[in-house]
């Protein structure tokens, strides 16, 4: 071995000892080993408490029937929907009844009554009451009048227009009204979307129809069908919304249970919003939720949660109620899980079958239809220090929210939402040091790729005359190592006897560039050799390793790395099953390469790999998440290029042509799967045997 493959092997061996350069800092308060427990917010002290179970008793009220929904009007008085007894009975804000809408006087001037009624929606002029089973919406005066009732106003009926259809059946269970008097109602029987009225309630049109999803059986079965059943499928889909709630500056969540489990459960981690049981639409109806969370916001990761209703809370922050847990989520703008409390039961705070949930000041007030009653939950000082800390982010005082964010950790050290809202106050008061710690904390990429990428603009700034340099002098390097490996080979090519190792290594460089000639003469003219083939498989072996351990922030944000050991399994195996079975079926169909000739050719052709697996770990410690993709596209280059010199490297060793190569490649993985399971079931039954004997020998101790 000459003295400049010691220098190439001794600088291959020191890159392995450093795993990273990216920038890196302890993080300040977390103390956990990542698992997925340690992101729970239901491990966070209380951010509510409850304080009180209201019933009817206690409202001064009549007995419920089938309470169905629960609304807080301006003035913080309650609204409760009695589906079954077709009322809806008006509360102050203690929670004492003030009033009762059942009978009314049409704008016919005939007696009427409501029927069914599902939803109320309140705002400062009126009340709308989703009369269900009447298949209307009836508007009446918020304010009593000198009788202590509600005066009528208006009913607005089903819409009227081709859009919607004459067939169509119009069940309103739940609306609510922008600033500008538009009506956007749910219609549990409306599969189209959320109905969209103007305030003289003239239909106008649909908005955020939720996405249809098939099955494959249902998807090649409907290449068959005629129009006409196609038409009749669209109007079984499930897709229907089921409650609807509106932000003050006309931004509208909505909530549907009728998606897929298995759907559901593929696009937690997407986070595309394709299959969330929550959507916020703009005006537009356009999707327009963030979800910079870990998860899809939606309850459970299980995607088993029957999302039924929606809050909108103070500082942008939302909360969903899951019927078959008994549970709330709360989420901020973002999308990142607050906290999570409720459990089914029947002592105070638990629930039986909740129903509806909305917002009353600084108290969250659940309803409970088994218990016919609501609960009152307050806000503790944990939570008002949260939603401290929010307000504090949201209005740009940034030096006021971390301290907030601070107490929030010394509660909870593992709360992420805390180490995102320091990282975030931080990085908009331009200390991007500072808040990458916090981003790397929470394992938030997307946050720290913001931060990271004004930290390396503020770099490439001050070492821009370096970079076109140092550009210039890489390409001069490669450009002679190119021009002086060609020129060994050149040389070598004429030599007579054996060849150095060194002259057969950088034989590589031309069977990477001119793999026909090169795979040929590497065979008959003993190019290359097993301890050259070795050395290049050893390289991919440590390239891998490197990988695993110096891979950026971006690329493994949890730190996780395998040992020399496993990537040494992972490469030899595969290795050596494709050698020993190609070898296997080369020697039944006319092959002409020997077993060392295959593994010297295999080794040879994975040469590219090192070079691209490398070349990627090093960029992924200078990229952003947005850049990630381009690290990925390098190491499937390097497979790409390094398969393609494979396949036409057994195409020459063996002298087949490319059919019968395709043929034989394609039979070569297939085999490699046969050996794995003969050697599978050779273990099971090594292990049968041991286990045998070992019973009778422990069978004869006993008896002897």
């Amino acid at each position: 071995m000459n003295k400049l493959s010691k220098i190439l092997i001794l600088a291959l061996a020191l890159m392995m000892l450093v795993p990273s350069f990216a920038v890196s800092a302890a993080t300040p308060y977390q103390t956990h080993t990542y698992m997925a427990t340690s992101r729970n917010p239901l491990n966070s002290p209380d951010a509510y408490v409850p304080v009180v179970s209201v019933d009817s008793a206690y409202m001064g009220a009549a007995a419920f029937g089938d309470v169905s929904d629960l609304f807080v009007g301006p003035d913080n008085e309650i609204y409760i929907v009695d589906s079954n007894k077709g009322t809806v009975v008006i509360l102050d804000r203690y929670y004492k009844q003030v009033g009762v809408i059942k009978n009314f006087t049409n704008d016919q001037g005939v007696p009427d009554s409501l029927t069914g009624p599902k939803g109320v929606f309140v705002n400062e002029e009126h009340i709308y009451i989703c009369d269900t089973n009447a298949n209307r919406i009836v508007m009446f005066e918020r304010e009593q009048n000198a009788s202590g009732g509600y005066d009528f106003v208006r009913i607005i009926q089903k819409p009227n227009s081709d859009l919607f259809g004459e067939d169509a059946i119009y069940k309103p269970i739940a609306m609510v009204v922008d600033t500008y008097g538009r009506l956007y109602v749910v219609s549990s029987s409306t599969y189209q979307g959320i109905i969209v009225m103007n305030h003289d309630g003239q239909f106008t049109g649909f908005i955020g129809a939720q996405q249809v999803s098939y099955d494959m059986l249902t998807m090649l079965w409907r290449r068959f069908m005629t129009e006409e059943q196609l038409e009749q499928m669209e109007t079984l889909v499930s897709t229907e919304f089921n409650n609807i709630a509106i932000t003050a500056d006309n931004f509208i969540y909505c909530t549907t249970n009728n998606i897929d489990a298995a759907d559901r459960r593929s696009a937690v981690g997407a986070k595309n919003g394709k299959y969330s049981p929550v959507k916020l639409l703009n005006p537009a109806g356009d999707e327009v939720m963030t979800r910079t969370g870990f998860y899809d916001p939606g309850g459970n990761l299980s995607g088993t949660s029957r999302i039924i209703d929606v809050a909108v809370g103070p500082e942008g922050t939302w909360t969903i109620i899951s019927e078959n847990e008994s549970k709330c989520y709360t989420y901020d703008f973002n999308g990142n899980l607050l906290f999570a409390f409720g459990s089914a039961g029947s002592q105070l705070g638990n629930l039986k079958n909740v129903k509806a949930c909305a917002y009353q000041e600084d108290k969250l007030i659940l309803l409970d239809s088994s218990m016919k009653s609501f609960t009152v939950y307050k806000r503790t000082e944990y939570g008002d220090t949260l939603i401290a800390a929010i307000a504090n982010t949201n209005a740009r005082q940034y030096d006021k929210a971390i301290i907030y964010w601070e107490e929030i950790l010394k509660r909870n050290s593992n709360y992420d939402a805390a180490y995102i809202g320091m990282g975030q106050a931080y990085y908009r008061d331009g200390e991007y040091d500072k808040a990458i710690e916090f981003f790397q904390a929470a394992y938030d990429t997307t946050n720290y790729s913001e931060a990271y990428r004004e930290i390396r603009k503020a770099w490439l700034s001050k070492y821009i005359l370096w970079i076109p340099v140092i550009a210039i002098v890489a390409c001069i390097l490669v450009a002679k190592f190119s021009k002086y490996a060609k020129k060994v080979n050149d040389r070598t090519a004429l030599k007579v006897g054996k060849r150095t190792y060194w002259e057969e290594l950088l034989y590589v460089n031309h069977i990477i560039f001119h793999p026909f000639d090169g795979f040929w003469d590497l065979k008959h003219e003993r190019r290359g050799s097993v301890r050259a083939a070795t050395t290049i498989i050893a390289v991919v072996i440590l390239s891998f390793f490197y990988q695993s351990v110096g891979n950026g922030y971006i690329l493994n944000p949890f730190g996780t790395y395998s040992t020399i050991f496993a990537q040494m399994i992972s490469v030899l195996v595969p290795l050596f099953l494709w050698v020993t079975a190609n070898w296997c079926l080369t020697t039944l169909f006319d092959g002409e390469g020997s077993y060392k000739d295959i593994y010297v050719a295999t080794g040879y052709a994975l040469a590219p790999l090192p070079i691209f697996v490398i070349a990627s770990t090093l960029l992924s410690n200078v990229a952003t998440a947005s850049e990630k993709e381009f690290c990925t596209l390098l190491v499937s280059i390097g497979f790409a290029w390094a398969l393609f010199l494979l396949f036409f490297g057994m195409q020459v060793t063996h002298d087949y042509s490319i059919g019968k190569n395709i043929l034989i490649s394609f039979c070569t993985i297939l085999g490699m799967a046969i050996i794995m399971a003969v050697c599978f079931l050779f273990v099971m039954l090594v292990q049968k045997m041991v286990g045998f004997v070992t019973n009778i020998v422990v069978e004869l101790s006993y008896r002897m």
